[in-house]
């Protein structure tokens, strides 16, 4: 038998790579199909001063205006609350700026998306409400209670990854903020990294430890793993991502003292964040505000998510 030449092999290798690279590129369009399917459909959308704002509402019930944090968007805001909307809650989920359908003004601060959600609520013949933000989500829900608390009957801020001394929670290098810049800004980079190493993105993009994957139900890991793939399709929500790195790593421009409604804070001691320790300070400042620190959990509550539900339900209660 004749062994093969080395115009042969590299020609045998050459095919090989072409074909390898098509079935990864084949399966990498196919899960963008599905994630365009996935929040395809779901939502409406409304105009306001700052241009196009997208939402979704589900359940019936008192209103909750649910405010996503980084790597979401309305269908982030659903998931979040979820529970809650079994419970009898009617769950409003917009998308922040640069999210999905919801344009990116060329002013995206917190004070201009609370604004645009006030209009959303005049769209929605709505007065009055109860309003979530969690993580990065956090910034635009306070903005939303100082400038508009006329309009906010109880706030819940979840994670709430803000820089609130001047000091940001989670300094990077330059080479980090390189990679996670790769990271959020194309789809097959993050499809790459979702599939090769899911519990490194568990770490960092969602700063839990994942170790816990280990400790906690088959639910709670599913629900991790959720999140994750729910950021897909991230090339459209990558300009609401990146702002929000700058929002949350520059001291936040508003004042949480002036908080005037009932305000519940909950985090989890370990959250790669630092939220545990801002949600202390904003508490700290707070005489009527309400503070849960888990003791681990991680930035998305891995293992607490029932825990968490019914602590935000027995608080929205009481101003129903």
């Amino acid at each position: 038998m004749m062994r093969p030449t080395r115009r042969q092999l590299l020609l045998g290798f050459g095919a090989s790579v072409l074909i390898g690279g098509g079935y990864v590129w084949s399966r990498f369009r196919r899960a963008v199909s599905a994630a365009d399917r996935r929040v395809a459909g779901r939502s409406s959308t409304m105009t306001t001063p700052f241009g196009t704002l997208e939402y979704a509402i589900a359940g019936s019930g008192p209103p909750l205006l649910m405010i996503h944090g980084t790597g979401g968007g309305f269908d982030q805001g659903l998931r979040f609350a979820e529970a809650l909307k079994r419970l009898g809650h009617q769950i409003i989920a917009p998308s922040r700026f640069g999210y999905l359908r919801s344009d990116f003004p060329a002013d995206p601060s917190p004070a201009n998306q609370a604004d645009a959600l006030a209009a959303l609520l005049d769209h929605l013949a709505i007065d009055r409400l109860a309003v979530a933000g969690g993580s990065a989500g956090a910034l635009s829900a306070t903005a939303f209670a100082l400038r508009h608390p006329d309009r906010c009957s109880a706030l819940v801020l979840l994670v709430p990854a803000a820089n609130v001394d001047g000091s940001d929670p989670v300094a990077m290098s330059t080479l980090q903020e390189t990679a996670v810049h790769t990271l959020l800004t194309s789809d097959f980079a993050y499809w790459s990294a979702l599939n090769t190493a899911p519990e490194t993105l568990i770490g960092t993009l969602l700063a839990t430890d994942p170790a816990l994957l280990t400790t906690v139900s088959r639910a709670e890991r599913a629900r991790a793993f959720a999140i994750l793939a729910d950021i897909m399709p991230i090339g459209a929500r990558a300009e609401g991502m990146l702002n929000d790195a700058q929002q949350a790593g520059h001291p936040a421009a508003m004042d949480f003292s002036q908080l005037r409604m009932p305000v519940l804070l909950i985090s989890a001691e370990d959250d790669r964040f630092g939220t545990a320790a801002t949600a202390r300070k904003i508490a700290a400042v707070l005489p009527q505000a309400e503070l849960t620190i888990l003791p681990d959990g991680g930035h998305v509550w891995l293992g607490h998510d029932r825990e968490v539900t019914e602590r935000m339900h027995r608080f929205l209660a009481q101003f129903i």
